[in-house]
């Protein structure tokens, strides 16, 4: 079996979660990590036995790289992204894949005539109960999704980038994200989008802590997502979609889907492979088809979130194709 060598650009919590998974899959290895904190960078290296860099340039000028990790803050995409592909190297990036359309389409121009690999971590597209769901929604016609993500990540340090609206978006762009990409992958393309955003608690920071969005599909479909973090409750609310179609519901999140059968609600989910075995066996074999996700899908996603903060910001309603 042909080894992966992968260095990682970010050594922050989903890296390391990353970084972990990949330590169990035979044939791949990290085998440089980088941080602009040294700190962070120095205990990421110790811990995966690796070498550790602060400048993602030096990491990149390694001759054993197969493949690179971007795990940086929404603000930090664009550059490291563009030093990647420069030295014709597959990537897998954390969603959001950048804070404004300007950088993601700058991106995806320059990997158009590269055909190099990529994924971005929209890594719920890969559970059992979401491949289920897919299927028993296949040539079924849908008639309304309706999405929620409430949590508690709104409070803390407002001082941290999460919370300003210039570096995360805010949680339409950061985080509830997942949940915009899980209506698009059930229900398909979004053409229009109506947002409404209020800050009712969280007066320290300048982000949304209450988000009501109003989604028109391009099948006729129409969807409806809420999204706080200023609940303070468990992660129950987060990630949850109520899928109505023709004379039915079913209810998903990333646990399980529940449909009803025989006038029963049953429960169903199934394992699924990590995003980081199916993006290290895309790079090993060459081929990218078991991607759910590459860059130019992800950028879709990142187009409606931005839509729906400017349709907030200027009360009005936005089209996608006008992004």
């Amino acid at each position: 079996m042909k080894e992966v060598k992968i260095g990682f650009i970010g050594c922050g919590g989903n890296a390391n979660g990353h970084m972990n998974r990949l330590a169990e899959i035979e044939g791949a290895r990290v085998v440089a990590v980088c941080d602009v904190q040294a700190e962070r960078a120095q205990s990421a290296a110790e811990k995966h036995n690796t070498d550790a860099y602060t400048a993602h340039q030096e990491l990149l000028e390694r001759d054993d790289l197969d493949a690179v990790y971007l795990s940086l803050p929404v603000f930090a995409h664009g550059e490291p992204e563009l030093d990647v592909i420069a030295r014709d190297l597959p990537f897998f990036v954390e969603k959001p894949v950048a804070i404004n359309m300007d950088i993601a389409l700058m991106i995806e121009e320059e990997l158009m005539t590269t055909g190099l690999i990529t994924c971005v971590g929209y890594q719920l597209r890969y559970l059992g109960s979401t491949q289920i769901t897919r299927q028993i929604l296949k040539d079924r016609t849908i008639n309304m999704a309706v999405g929620k993500y409430w949590c508690s990540t709104g409070h803390g340090d407002p001082n941290a980038w999460l919370r300003q609206m210039n570096k995360s978006g805010g949680q339409l762009v950061e985080q509830a994200t997942h949940t915009i990409d899980m209506m698009r992958y059930m229900c398909g393309e979004v053409e229009t989008v109506y947002a409404m955003q209020a800050n009712r608690f969280l007066k320290e920071t300048d982000c949304p802590d209450a988000n009501s969005v109003t989604l028109q599909f391009a099948s006729g479909a129409v969807g409806s997502l809420t999204a706080t973090w200023a609940y303070a409750g468990d992660w129950s609310n987060a990630n949850v979609l109520d899928l109505l179609y023709e004379d039915e519901i079913l209810n998903w999140n990333p646990s399980r889907v529940s449909v009803q059968e025989d006038g029963e609600w049953v429960d169903k989910t199934e394992p699924g492979p990590t995003i980081d075995e199916v993006f290290v066996n895309a790079v090993r074999s060459g081929d990218a088809s078991p991607i759910l996700s590459p860059y130019s899908d992800a950028v879709k996603t990142l187009e409606i979130s931005l839509a729906a903060n400017l349709s907030a910001q200027e009360k009005r309603l936005v089209e996608i194709s006008s992004l």
